[in-house]
C-alpha cells in the first residue's frame, strides 16, 4: 500500500493510526473516541434487527 508517497508493508498499521488521529464518525471500529460513536452503534443496532424482520424476497 502506498501513502504519501511512502510504502507500507502492514497497511493496517496505518489504518490504526489514521483511524486514531483522523475524524472519522461513520468508523465504528478502532473510533471509540469520537463523541458519534455510541449513537451511531445504537442506530445501527436497531437498523439491523428492524432489517432482520423484513421478508426475504428471491
Amino acid at each position: 500500500m502506498t501513502f504519501s508517497g511512502g510504502q507500507h508493508d502492514e497497511p493496517w498499521t496505518l489504518e490504526s493510526e489514521l483511524i486514531s488521529q483522523l475524524d472519522l464518525p461513520l468508523n465504528l471500529d478502532q473510533n471509540g473516541h469520537n463523541a458519534f460513536h455510541a449513537q451511531l452503534k445504537e442506530i445501527r443496532a436497531r437498523a439491523r434487527q428492524r432489517a432482520r424482520k423484513l421478508p426475504v424476497s428471491a
